[in-house]
């Protein structure tokens, strides 16, 4: 978690340092990630003006409060953020839930491994970007794979690259 303070016309004060931590650590708890925080407090007149961004797994969250006193600004504006959180954890609670409502086609047995049965070991990631044959072939060549799967760049299906035990190479197209 990284924290950036700007006071403009005033000071911050390690009271409201320590409050900020605190309800920072605990919205990071909340989300489960962690996040960046931009905290910028002013003073215009009477009026103590918090804002407060946070930065968290690509969403940013955006909140102001103006009172009479820096200290209930604060507070005011970790409530309306914490509120916001809650609110969109809860939709994606909901949703998790929504789709998860359907019948079952088939109900749940207790999967019984056969000794025979094969499973998956380790996969392995394949470049999404576009080549042709003689780039697909290079890439096979430079690295220790029997397979490559690689998207043909006139036609943009996919293709399987293999070696072939004789040495040559062979392609698996799709109609």
């Amino acid at each position: 978690m990284s924290i950036k303070y700007t006071a403009r016309h005033t000071n911050i004060t390690p009271e409201i340092k320590k409050y900020c931590e605190r309800r920072l650590k605990s919205l990071e708890k909340l989300l489960g990630y962690p996040i960046d925080a931009d905290l910028i407090l002013g003073v215009e007149k009477y009026r103590h003006r918090v804002e407060i961004n946070v930065k968290a797994k690509g969403t940013t969250l955006n909140t102001e409060e103006e009172t009479p006193d820096m200290f209930n600004s604060v507070v005011a504006a970790f409530d309306n953020i914490e509120k916001r959180v809650k609110k969109e954890l809860g939709k994606l609670r909901k949703q998790k839930r929504r789709k998860s409502r359907g019948r079952e086609v088939f109900p749940s047995l207790p999967l019984e491994e056969e000794e025979g049965q094969r499973r998956l070991i380790r996969s392995q990631d394949y470049s999404l970007k576009p080549m042709s044959i003689k780039e697909a072939i290079i890439q096979l060549e430079t690295s220790k794979r029997q397979v490559f799967v690689f998207r043909k760049f006139d036609s943009e299906k996919w293709a399987v690259l293999y070696r072939r035990k004789d040495g040559n190479y062979g392609l698996v197209e799709p109609e």
